[in-house]
């Protein structure tokens, strides 16, 4: 973005307390410690802290403007400060600001499971015929996309934009200041359960995206297999497409398989059938790399070359991301966790083919309400027949999986480890060369320190990463 702050003082409705009118805002800040040149810093009121108490701290960083909701607060004069009712609401009015100026087609991708994922993958397809703005890091949320939105030029064809959601009310909100055309929404699962209550709740919430079109048509983009987006397919009053593998879906993978060790698969619509190979892991991409042909086809893009760059893909950071820590391969998946997911994991370290053994390390997944326990439980149920080695839980909803596993019959070895160095230590004295570990748990259980340590200890080569 590029605005004088006299611009952005009219589209917040702020009052301008001191400072110069005309100075150049190009980017937003959210942590007083960041500054990337020309910064409006964004002080939020959380739960723990108020950042108004950092304001003078972020213009020693750099930032050269603020926003402020005390009347009283005036670290130094010689900076711009303008006074808001809401920073959070100021926010937002500056992400609608910053969107109208870029009018560009924009693509919203939400859902339980594999947002990010296929955010990812819906903008490597495109690329084959655009340029591609997408969310920067996980900037998804009500404070996020904002600045995402301040990131935007006119120099992109497209953007594709990760909107998520916390709260009730959230995703409708951020999805009408997004401006979304169309809206891909992955699946229904039971993450953040604890603030909805159900998988129909949490359905509902997930189709509030289409508020994103605005007096648009839109076009949502659902995944067919899911049973609740295919019950509420009309709920919205928006026209519908389905990607999936049912035959009810107008966008479908077929002849599902693997050739050594990718997997490929037919995307057939309209009677045409292509063939697509993946770099990926894991058989649920296929799902992903559906919902992105489908977005590109219906974009324009030339699907075969869609697909061609699709063959590329190779993940990101902590989401299936190989690694060799000596003669061994890690799976970091510690990005996040639900139970859909990490079911999905260990399936991926089941189909893996491997000199050594298999062992699955699993965390606590948060965010789950009340029944956290038995969603936990039934992971470990779901797990108990695939053919790993061992399995070793962290954490108290960790020793869940572990019970679930163990009174479904699980053949494989169970293991608890009081917290992640316990589990390092065990994990370095007991592999072999040629064993495979996968490591899923959600972000605030940290077991990207097990990935640490093991490659600290078994060895981490120049080219330890297999895929980024």
């Amino acid at each position: 973005m590029r605005a004088s702050i006299r611009e952005l003082t009219e589209a917040v409705h702020g009052t301008l307390l001191c400072g110069n009118p005309e100075t150049v805002i190009e980017h937003l800040s959210i942590d007083s410690r960041v500054s990337e040149g020309n910064d409006l810093f964004i002080p939020i009121i959380g739960a723990r802290t108020d950042a108004h108490d950092f304001i003078g701290k972020a213009f020693e960083n750099g930032c050269v403007a603020s926003l402020t909701s005390r009347a009283e607060n005036v670290p130094d004069p010689q900076h711009p400060l303008i006074r808001v009712q809401d920073t959070v609401e100021a926010l937002h009015e500056i992400g609608r600001f910053c969107r109208k100026r870029v009018p560009i087609p924009a693509v919203g991708v939400t859902g339980s499971v594999g947002k990010t994922t296929t955010r990812e993958m819906i903008s490597c397809a495109l690329s084959a015929g655009m340029k591609v703005f997408k969310t920067a890091r996980n900037y998804n949320s009500s404070v996020g996309l904002p600045v995402t939105l301040s990131l935007m030029s006119n120099e992109y064809d497209a953007a594709v934009l990760e909107l998520g959601m916390n709260v009730p009310g959230e995703l409708g909100e951020i999805s009408e200041i997004a401006g979304i055309d169309i809206a891909v929404v992955t699946n229904i699962g039971v993450a953040h359960m604890e603030f909805y209550g159900s998988r129909e709740a949490i359905c509902r919430e997930k189709l509030t995206i289409s508020r994103g079109f605005g007096d648009k048509e839109g076009l949502l983009v659902l995944n067919g297999d899911d049973d609740l987006l295919y019950e509420n397919r009309g709920l919205t009053g928006h026209p519908y497409v389905l990607y999936g593998t049912n035959p009810r879906c107008e966008y479908r993978a077929e002849n599902i398989h693997t050739e050594n060790g990718q997997y490929c698969f037919d995307f057939c619509h309209d009677g045409k059938r292509l063939p697509v190979r993946l770099s990926v892991l894991g058989e649920h991409n296929v799902l992903n790399a559906a919902a992105a042909l489908t977005v590109a086809e219906r974009m324009g893009v030339d699907t075969a070359a869609a697909a061609d760059r699709l063959s590329s893909f190779t993940g990101f950071s902590n989401r299936l991301q190989q690694i060799r820590a000596g003669e061994c391969i890690i799976i970091d998946d510690t990005y996040n966790a639900s139970p859909d997911s990490m079911k999905a994991g260990v399936r991926v370290l089941s189909a893996y083919t491997a000199r050594g053994r298999k062992t699955a390390v699993l965390g606590d997944m948060k965010e789950l309400g009340p029944d956290a326990p038995l969603f936990h439980r039934q992971v470990g149920t779901a797990i108990a027949s695939e053919p790993i080695d061992r399995l070793i839980v962290v954490g108290e909803l960790g020793r869940e999986i572990a019970k679930g596993a163990l009174d479904a019959g699980a053949h494989f070895q169970v293991l608890e480890m009081a917290d992640n160095r316990e589990a390092s230590g065990w994990l370095c004295q007991n592999t072999l060369p040629g064993d495979v570990i996968y490591l899923k748990a959600s972000n605030a259980m940290h077991l990207k320190e097990i990935t640490a340590a093991l490659q600290e200890r078994l060895g981490s080569p120049a080219d330890a990463l297999l895929n980024s």
